[in-house]
């Protein structure tokens, strides 16, 4: 029965008694077999720490990268719509909010209420959208195609959002030095109309 070292490390040694066994068989783990861990030295914690601090960081900023934040909130504004949580789709949208349509922040949360009241599970897809930053302002382009599980709503999806030829544009606005805080100020897409008479 002898002792040696199993591995070394900075800071830490690993030693494990063995027991011979003549037979060849595997030796069953007994009071004899021990395992020593020595602790890590402070240094060696220290740059772990320094490590995974730089990782986080590195992911913070490419999360707060303006393009990201634009991108993330459109989406997230997307799904609020989707769940018809008004509330939610509300936050994304900044007090001063005016379309081409002529509706502030109030109006264009009641049109939408109303225009997806009558739709079931409603989804939006925007294929490959673009983002241009210019400082505290964005604009998010891209085709928007809305789906529905009801076939007569499709039939209307189709006709009048879906097979337009121009895309939608969403004007972001950041409103301080927070890199997540933007809010929605603008919609706008040349070839899209509402009816005079549509609430």
């Amino acid at each position: 029965m002898g002792t040696r070292p199993v591995g070394k490390g900075a800071g830490r040694a690993i030693f494990k008694k063995t027991v011979t066994n003549p037979g060849g068989q595997q030796p069953s783990l007994t009071a004899n077999n021990k395992v020593v861990i020595v602790p890590i030295s402070f240094r060696g914690g220290f740059y772990a720490g320094l490590a995974v601090a730089f990782c986080i960081a590195l992911y913070l900023v490419w999360l707060w990268q303006p393009e990201r934040q634009v991108q993330r909130h459109t989406e997230n504004f997307f799904h609020a719509i989707e769940h018809k949580n008004w509330a939610a789709a509300a936050d994304f949208i900044g007090s001063d909010y005016q379309d081409q349509w002529g509706d502030d922040r109030a109006r264009v949360l009641e049109r939408m209420r109303e225009g997806f009241r009558y739709l079931r599970g409603p989804r939006l897809i925007a294929p490959n959208p673009n983002v241009q930053v210019k400082t505290r302002r964005a604009v998010w382009s891209s085709k928007i195609m809305v789906y529905s599980t009801d076939d007569e709503a499709m039939e209307f999806l189709d006709e009048r959002v879906n097979s337009l030829p121009t895309p939608f544009e969403f004007e972001w606005h950041r409103l301080s030095g927070k890199p997540w805080d933007w809010k929605l100020a603008r919609v706008s897409n040349s070839a899209f109309e509402i009816p005079a008479d549509t609430y």
